[in-house]
């Protein structure tokens, strides 16, 4: 992937603004992101696996900001990641970059 590439997909999650969208539940951005997350996985996964997976993290990141804004008590950085890695045990399709096989920590 080259650094153009990176900093392309890295600005259209930007402009998904995940953490504004608090009134969404998480199978809603799943649903919403999918076909596009999957589509990186697709273009871009067959050759460059090493820098899509820096990308799938910042997803994680973004989605750990969404999860920090929207439940009040997951506020401190380390609980909201452990709840979402809980989340991501439990249901490994919700996302597609999820079933790739790049998961938020688990505590």
């Amino acid at each position: 992937m080259s650094d153009k590439a990176v900093k392309c997909v890295k600005e259209d999650v930007r402009n998904w603004k995940l953490q504004l969208k608090v009134d969404k539940h998480l199978a809603d951005l799943a649903n919403m992101f999918n076909a596009k997350i999957q589509g990186w996985i697709n273009y871009y996964g067959r050759f460059y696996k090493s820098e899509l997976v820096q990308v799938l993290r910042y997803v994680n990141q973004c989605i750990l900001k969404w999860v920090r804004r929207k439940y009040k008590k997951r506020k401190h950085k380390r609980r909201a990641e452990y709840w979402l890695g809980k989340v991501a045990q439990r249901d490994t399709t919700l996302f597609a970059h999820w079933r790739f096989g790049v998961l938020p920590t688990v505590g």
